[in-house]
């Protein structure tokens, strides 16, 4: 039992590189969408590229959803209104009426049977405005064009109407004047006029509900499909270009395909096959890391960083595919390179951001599309961005990545329309949030670094400011070493622009690689003032140590201030394993014919893993020897940076990081001409 713990506990990195695998590739399989995929790639406007298609099966022709949607347009707008028309109450009005009427009084002037005269004329008038019926104000709007028919529902009887036969309020008023004044008596006829003015009111109205209820139902009985494709039916020839019927054909039968594929019996054979190929993109990342990328392959925080920000891209892409594709291009895949060259190096977000891409278009629309822009992109991107610390930078870096996809997506617009008429606007809108959002990555990267702990542009340059408490604290403490690192610095700043390193990173590195010097400044030349060197009283061994130990030191105080692993990776690898060969050599003469353990007066390591960390270590090494020159000329400087880097590349300092030897020449000519230059003495002028 105790064994296999061991064992656990020795290969835990392995262990939770495959959980984190693992769940990484489960996770991305479920977020893709459960359908099955056509076997042909086409678009409209394309040539068919593939032997001539013939219908494998009978299947229906779908009408596209820009049809479908004109369909309903057209019910709606064809529709005929409902209106009610209420029976009761013609009756009720005559009642009221024939009430207030007989509540006149009788005078001289008028008669009973005048009375009755009036009677009948204002039931006429109520039945003649009834017989249309008499519509309510609010629903009077209703009908722009008064000769277009609506329904007039009465009980269980419906009938269509012209609109305009219905009255309305005027038309009302005018039939009761009208009938009122076929009498003479001047009060009776005021007395009616105002009584039917009164209480005739509208009993036709709007049955919104009912209309809807019946366009709804019309919208239901919509058919999808226009024509049938028989068995063995010729779809298109080899060489045809995909457009009007044909593309309709085709894409009646991509979905007619993936859904006689996507069946129950099916299912786990395409969830397993998912499951290779996001397990495949997954595993080359990691082999990526594996070969180019060691050290971050070591680290499983920044392993869990780089898989986690893959999920986040896919969740979101695949969340915004689910519920509306029309906004595909608004997710700033950008982000992505952005991020993980903030922390990384172009190489691997680039590398990075092609995976994901290319996992995307596995389940996007027009993936051949999709993939082209956003490769694209993704190369402007890692081409553009640097230097996230100047915000004009990024401005203008997400400036061209914008134009880039607007660019991007005309040339496509036009190769399937044929022409730029019919590019859709709404796009480039798109692309313009696209860009927009893209400025999310400085607060991600924000986050990162409180979250995961590690360190970009933006925070280096806060490092490097050397009013800082530790860098202050170095001033005070190791005056010359703090000299020593300013110089370096600057040399290893340059060096690294000259050959593309990060030189934020590298000059960050500088100020803070020999910080360890500050526990026994004294024993280190540059801080020595008195001219007492302390080390004559001490064995060269155990001199040696001193010497070396700044390097384990250094680190001790930077994990204690917490200055970032990237930091504190220039700290441990400026020396790599050399040795401090003056103290070696003196230990040897002191015991003539005595084997010496040469490993006592090593540094501890590593070597250096990165350009940075190579660039570093020549720098500082470079800096340090040119002031042992007390006649230092272009020949001597020139003589002795040979000599000191070539020693470095015969003990296979740089073995493990990725310069080159062309890239070594370089820093050489850097180190020897910024060296020239702080040592060039000036003309003696007479007093």
């Amino acid at each position: 039992m105790s064994n296999i713990v061991n064992k656990l506990y020795q290969n835990n990195a392995i262990i939770y590189k495959v959980i984190l695998f693992l769940i990484t590739t489960v996770a991305i399989v479920y977020l893709f969408p459960k359908g099955g995929q056509f076997k042909y790639d086409f678009s409209n406007g394309q040539l068919w590229k593939y032997d001539n298609l013939y219908a494998p099966f009978d299947f229906a022709i779908q009408k596209t959803e820009e049809e479908i949607t004109i369909e309903k347009k057209q019910i709606i707008a064809n529709a005929k209104l409902y209106f009610d028309y209420d029976s009761s109450i013609p009756n009720e009005v005559i009642n009221v009426y024939k009430r207030k009427l007989s509540a006149l009084k009788q005078n001289d002037t008028i008669s009973q049977e005048q009375i009755q005269e009036f009677e009948d004329i204002g039931i006429k008038i109520i039945n003649n405005v009834y017989e249309n019926g008499f519509l309510e104000v609010i629903s009077q709007d209703r009908v722009s064009n008064p000769n277009e028919l609506v329904v007039v529902k009465k009980e269980n009887v419906i009938e269509d109407v012209l609109f305009k036969n219905l009255n309305n309020s005027n038309d009302v008023l005018l039939a009761i004047t009208k009938g009122v004044n076929t009498k003479t008596n001047v009060y009776f006829k005021s007395e009616v006029f105002n009584i039917l003015s009164e209480i005739i009111t509208p009993n036709i109205s709007y049955n919104a509900s009912f209309t809807d209820k019946i366009i709804d139902n019309e919208i239901g009985n919509i058919s999808y499909t226009k024509g049938k494709v028989s068995s063995g039916e010729l779809i298109i020839l080899k060489g045809d270009i995909v457009e009007g019927k044909k593309l309709a054909i085709l894409n009646s039968l991509k979905s007619e395909s993936e859904s006689k594929v996507w069946t129950d019996s099916n299912y786990n054979w395409i969830i397993f096959g998912y499951t290779i190929l996001v397990a495949l993109a997954l595993l080359m990342l990691l082999l990526f890391l594996q070969i180019n990328r060691l050290e971050i392959y070591n680290n499983n925080n920044k392993v869990t960083f780089i898989f986690f920000n893959v999920f986040i891209m896919i969740f979101i892409q695949t969340l915004v595919i689910k519920y509306n594709s029309d906004y595909l291009y608004v997710v700033p895949l950008s982000v992505l390179p952005i991020v993980l060259k903030a922390f990384f190096d172009a190489r691997l977000g680039l590398f990075t951001h092609v995976l994901t891409v290319l996992l995307l278009g596995y389940v996007v629309p027009n993936s051949f599309e999709f993939i082209y822009l956003h490769i694209i992109a993704g190369i402007v991107t890692i081409l553009t961005v640097s230097e996230l610390y100047k915000r004009a930078n990024l401005f203008i870096s997400v400036a061209q990545i914008t134009l880039i996809y607007m660019i991007t997506y005309f040339a496509f617009s036009i190769i399937k329309e044929g022409n730029a008429s019919q590019i859709n606007l709404d796009y480039f809108i798109l692309f313009a949030i696209n860009g927009l959002l893209s400025f999310l990555a400085i607060i991600l990267i924000y986050i990162y670094e409180k979250v995961f702990g590690l360190v970009s542009d933006v925070t280096l340059l806060e490092l490097s400011n050397t009013n800082t408490k530790l860098l202050r604290e170095l001033n005070e403490k190791a005056p010359g070493t703090f000299q020593h690192s300013m110089q370096v610095a600057n040399l290893a700043e340059t060096a690294a622009n000259e050959i593309g390193a990060n030189s934020m990173l590298v000059r960050t590195g500088a100020l803070y690689h020999d910080i360890g010097k500050m526990v026994n400044p004294m024993y280190f030349i540059e801080n020595q003032t008195t001219g007492v060197n302390p080390h004559n009283d001490l064995s060269p061994g155990d001199s040696a140590k001193i010497i070396t130990d700044h390097v384990i030191k250094g680190v001790e105080i930077a994990k204690k201030y917490k200055l970032p692993d990237r930091i504190i990776d220039f700290i441990r690898t400026h020396h790599g394993t050399s040795t401090a060969y003056y103290f070696y050599k003196k230990e040897k003469e002191q015991n003539p014919g005595v084997d010496i353990n040469i490993k006592k007066f090593q540094y501890k390591g590593p070597n250096p893993f990165s350009k940075e960390t190579a660039i570093l270590m020549m720098c500082d090494a470079a800096e340090a020897a040119s002031k042992s020159l007390t006649k230092p000329t272009a020949q001597s400087i020139n003589d002795l940076i040979d000599k000191i880097i070539d020693k470095q590349m015969t003990e296979n300092q740089f073995l493990n990081s990725d310069v080159t030897f062309k890239e070594i020449e370089i820093i050489k000519k850097v180190i020897k001409k910024k060296l020239m230059n702080i040592y060039h003495l000036r003309v003696e002028y007479p007093e």
